[in-house]
Order: structure tokens, then C-alpha cells, then sequence
């Protein structure tokens, strides 16, 4: 049985919606794990502040779900931002742990504190021919740099803790740290990591200023040993601020 997972931040709820949705109907993943997707409720809204909806009826997979971490406090209202899954397969339990604190409320058009964002784990239980898939979805804290702190190495903590004893782990996302630290470490030593010492960014310079950017890898998939990687690759798409990965994988 062959399984192709795509993870992308899609920026802000999704700054080039459409560009998204024409991406993944091209790459066609049977999984999609995304960061920063917003669920407001009100059809009048932008579509990036909809996002999950949009994607919904867009994508037309037949399973998903949106774990928020934290109230969007914004001009037009407030709006809940957080993970989603995508599945073509059944998702039979879902839940989100948070890493640092917990949800509440956040002003980002005025506040430039996002490490006060808390950062989650969503866990979605997946049931593919009778086996059931494991997929964690994390966006991790953010910070002025990719370094161990306290709160990175609790998150890895919290990780390592939720998948050690799991079978058929995929976990992806956008992890706010460097892969050379402690915090990346730690969960190496229970996953493997499918792009480890590839990948130079996974920024879009394109919408970033800083240089620093040009040689930060944040996003990453890891896998469980019952997993074969057949294929993984970084389509250089220009559809957010972060560059999707893909893989496939064999089990």
C-alpha cells in the first residue's frame, strides 16, 4: 500500500488561495496536513479567512478536520486559526495537545508577539485497509530563531511522548526550529527524519526580507519504521511564504 502526504503553512489562512488548491489537485496527495488555516463561519468573509471551508469544497477529499490553537482577534472580527487535516480515508479520532500555552485569544494585525501563539499537535487516527495511520500535524513555537529553549524542548518532549508507542507514525509540519538542535533531536531518536541534512530553506525567499530566511529549514516530515519512503521531494511552488513537501511511502 503506497501513501503520499503533502504538509505546507499555507500563510495567514492562505494568501494565494487558488494557487494553493490548483497545486495540491496537481500534486494529488491522499493526505494533507496544513498550518495557519483560519475557519471563520461567515460566507461574506475573504477566503483566506475561510480557508478551511474553501479548501473543503475545493478539494473535495471526503474526510477532514480543523484543530484550532488560538481565537484570531481581528478588524472584520474574530476568526479561529489552527491545523487541518485532509484524508481520502476514513479519519476515525482526532484530538490536538498544546505545547506551551493554551487557546485563547490573539490581536495579530497589531500585536508582533507571535511567540504568545500557542503552538499545537493535532492527531488524527486514520483507517487505510484495515490499518490505521497515525498522522500528527505540528506547528511548533515560534521564536526570534531556531534554537533549543524551554519551551522547544518541552514541545519535543510532548511529541516524543505521543508517538513512541504508536504504530504507523507520519508527523509533519512546520516546527519553528532548526533540524541541528536538541528539540529536532530528540525526536530523531524515535522517527526518521525523511529530509535530514537535504534541504538548505524551506522559506519562499521570494516573501521573505530577511536573508536569514535563505538557510532556515522549519518544515519537515518524520516517519516510523513500519514505513518505506519511496519517493519525497520540495515542488518548488510558489504558494505561500513556506515550500510544501511530498512524500510517498510504502507500507
Amino acid at each position: 500500500m503506497k501513501i503520499k502526504i503533502l504538509t505546507l503553512n499555507i500563510w495567514k489562512g492562505g494568501m494565494f488561495l487558488d494557487k494553493i488548491i490548483s497545486f495540491i489537485k496537481k500534486e494529488d496527495p491522499d493526505i494533507i496536513v496544513m498550518q495557519e488555516v483560519r475557519n471563520g463561519k461567515d460566507p461574506k468573509l475573504e477566503k483566506s479567512n475561510r480557508s478551511f471551508a474553501v479548501f473543503k469544497e475545493e478539494l473535495r477529499y471526503p474526510y477532514s478536520v480543523f484543530s484550532p490553537a488560538f481565537l484570531n482577534v481581528t478588524s472584520i472580527g474574530k476568526i479561529d486559526e489552527g491545523n487541518a487535516i485532509f484524508s481520502r480515508f476514513p479519519i476515525i479520532q482526532s484530538k490536538v495537545a498544546f505545547f506551551d500555552k493554551q487557546y485563547g485569544e490573539f490581536d495579530s494585525e497589531n500585536s508582533k508577539h507571535f511567540e504568545l501563539i500557542p503552538g499545537i499537535l493535532q492527531h488524527t487516527v486514520i483507517e487505510h485497509q484495515s490499518l490505521k495511520l497515525n498522522i500528527f500535524n505540528a506547528h511548533g513555537i515560534w521564536g526570534f530563531d531556531g534554537k533549543d529553549n524551554e519551551g522547544r524542548l518541552k514541545m519535543s518532549k510532548i511529541i516524543v511522548d505521543e508517538v513512541k508507542d504508536k504504530k504507523n507514525v507520519i508527523l509533519a509540519g512546520d516546527f519553528n526550529a532548526s533540524p541541528h538542535t536538541q528539540t529536532i533531536g530528540n525526536i530523531e531518536k524515535h522517527l526518521y527524519n525523511v529530509f535530514k541534512n537535504e534541504l538548505v530553506s524551506t522559506f519562499n525567499t521570494k516573501h521573505k526580507l530577511l536573508p536569514i530566511y535563505a538557510t532556515t529549514v522549519v518544515d519537515m516530515i518524520f516517519v516510523s519504521k513500519h514505513f518505506k519512503v519511496v519517493g519525497h521531494n520540495m515542488p518548488g511552488a510558489d504558494v505561500s511564504d513556506h515550500m510544501p513537501l511530498v512524500c510517498e511511502l510504502e507500507i
